[in-house]
C-alpha cells in the first residue's frame, strides 16, 4: 500500500486528488475539537463513563471521541450511516424504490442519493434533539432555555450535515469512498489513546506482573487480525460458467469460459454494527431510566448487556451470524442472478438451467455465508474476551480494526484503479 501511494503521489492529477483528501480530514479533525457551548465538560466526561458500555458507547468510538466531548461534529456520519442502511431496507421492502434502484440507471441512483441526505437530515434533527434532552436531564448544561436547546441542536444537525458533504466531496474529487474515510479517521484518531493505555498498563506491570505477558499478547492479537482480515477481504469462492458460442453476422460471441465470484465478506462490517446497536439499546435504556441500580431485574439486565460479559460475548457471536445471513438474504438473490447467466446464454458445468442453477447458487452462498459470518463473529469477539481475561481496558475492538483495514484496502484499490485507467488513457491519445 505504500508502494502504491508513492507512485500515485509521483502523479501530478493524483497527488492534488491525495491532498485534497487530506485536507477534507484535517477539516474534519479540526471541527472534532469545536466544543458546542452550554456544556459542563467535567460532568459530561463523568457521564460518559456511565453511558461508555451502551449505545452511546458505540457512537463514541464511531465519531472518534467527538460525542463524549460534545463537539460540532458529535453526531459525525451516523445520522447518514442510518439513514443509508433504512433506505437500503426499505429498497428491498417497497417496490417503487426497488424498481428505482433497479431500472432508473444514473437518475434513479442520484433520486435515492437524494433520499438519503434528506432522510440524513431529518435523523440529525432527532439525535440532536435527543442528545440535548440527555444533557439536560442529567445536569449537563450550563444554562436551560430554549435559546440553549436553539443553538445546541442546530449545531449538531449542521456539523452532521457538513460531514455528510465533506464525505460527498471526498468521493467525487478525491480518492476512494469519503464516508468510508471520514469513519476511519475517526477510528484511526483513537489509536494514540490505545497506545496510550498500553503503556499504562505495562507502567502498572511493577504492581501487576501478568500486564508484562498480556500487552504484548494484545499486539501480536491485533497484528494477526489485520492479517486475517486482508486474506478474508480477498477470499472468494469462484462459481465456474460456461457461455455457448453465438454467431451474429460474421462475428462470434461467447464461448468463453469465466467465474462469477462469491465473496466470503460480502455482508462488510455491517452485521458487526447492527449486533453491536441491538446488544446495547437493553443497558443503554437501563442507564437512562436507573442509572444508580444496585440490584433487582435492572442491575442484571445492566451486567448481562455489559460488553465485558461473557453473555454479551455469546449473544454478539450468535447476532453477528444471524445479521449476515440477513443482510445477504436481501442483497443476493439466486433466482435473479440464475436467470441472467441463462438469458446471456451461460451455464454452470454439470447443472441444469432455471431452479437447478438457482437451488446450486443458494447453497454455495449459503456455505459462504456462513463461513463470513464465523470469521466476523470469531474477530468481534476475540478482543472481548482478551479483555475479560486479562482485566484490561481496550478501547479499539474487532469493528473498529475491520472497518479500518477495510477502508484502508479498498482506498488502496481505488488508487491502483485510477493509475491503471490513467495509464491507459495516456496510451490511447
Amino acid at each position: 500500500m505504500i508502494q502504491t501511494i508513492r507512485k500515485a503521489w509521483g502523479i501530478p492529477e493524483l497527488r492534488k486528488k491525495i491532498v485534497f483528501t487530506l485536507l477534507i480530514l484535517l477539516i474534519f479533525r479540526l471541527g472534532n475539537a469545536i466544543m458546542v457551548p452550554y456544556i459542563n465538560r467535567d460532568a459530561l466526561a463523568l457521564q460518559m463513563q456511565v453511558w461508555g458500555t451502551g449505545l452511546l458507547g458505540l457512537y463514541n468510538v464511531m465519531s472518534g471521541g467527538a460525542f463524549a466531548t460534545a463537539t460540532v461534529f458529535a453526531l459525525s456520519i451516523q445520522p447518514y450511516i442510518n439513514s443509508s442502511i433504512i433506505i437500503q431496507l426499505l429498497t428491498v421492502a417497497i417496490p417503487a424504490l426497488e424498481r428505482l434502484a433497479r431500472d432508473g440507471g444514473e437518475e434513479g441512483k442520484k433520486k435515492i442519493q437524494s433520499i438519503t441526505r434528506y432522510a440524513t437530515v431529518a435523523i440529525a434533527i432527532l439525535q440532536g434533539w435527543g442528545y440535548y434532552m440527555l444533557m439536560k436531564n442529567y445536569g449537563i448544561l450550563t444554562e436551560k432555555s430554549f435559546w440553549v436547546a436553539l443553538v445546541m441542536i442546530a449545531s449538531f444537525i449542521a456539523g452532521s450535515s457538513f460531514v455528510m458533504w465533506m464525505g460527498e466531496q471526498i468521493t467525487e474529487f478525491g480518492i476512494g469512498n469519503g464516508i468510508s474515510l471520514i469513519l476511519f479517521a475517526g477510528i484511526v484518531a483513537r489509536i494514540p489513546t490505545l497506545i496510550t493505555r498500553l503503556i499504562t498498563y505495562i507502567q502498572l506491570g511493577e504492581f501487576y506482573p501478568q500486564y508484562y505477558v498480556w500487552v504484548p499478547l494484545v499486539v501480536i492479537l491485533f497484528i494477526a487480525m489485520i492479517a486475517f482480515i486482508v486474506l478474508m477481504n480477498g477470499a472468494e469462492r469462484r462459481i465456474p460458467v460456461q457461455y455457448a458460442k453465438r454467431i451474429v453476422g460474421r462475428k462470434q460471441y461467447g464461448g468463453q469460459n469465466t467465474y462469477m465470484p462469491i465473496k466470503v465478506n460480502m455482508s462488510g462490517v455491517l452485521p458487526i454494527i447492527f449486533a453491536s446497536t441491538f446488544l446495547a439499546i437493553p443497558g443503554t435504556i437501563v442507564g437512562f431510566v436507573d442509572p444508580n441500580a444496585e440490584g433487582g431485574f435492572a442491575k442484571f439486565i445492566s451486567n448481562v448487556f455489559s460488553t465485558n460479559s461473557i453473555w454479551y460475548a455469546i449473544l454478539y457471536f450468535i447476532l453477528i451470524i444471524l445479521f449476515n445471513y440477513f443482510y445477504i438474504a436481501i442483497q443476493y438473490n439466486p433466482i435473479e442472478m440464475a436467470n441472467n447467466i441463462r438469458k446471456n446464454n451461460g451455464a454452470i458445468p454439470g447443472i441444469r438451467p432455471g431452479k437447478p442453477t438457482s437451488d446450486f447458487i443458494s447453497r454455495i452462498i449459503s456455505k459462504t455465508t456462513l463461513t463470513g459470518a464465523l470469521m466476523l463473529a470469531v474477530i468481534a469477539i476475540l478482543p472481548i474476551i482478551l479483555g475479560a481475561v486479562a482485566n484490561m481496558n481496550i478501547s479499539m475492538g474487532g469493528t473498529s480494526i475491520i472497518i479500518v483495514v477495510g477502508v484502508a484496502l479498498d482506498t488502496a484499490r481505488s488508487l491502483e484503479s485510477q493509475m491503471m485507467m490513467r495509464h491507459y488513457k495516456g496510451f490511447l491519445e
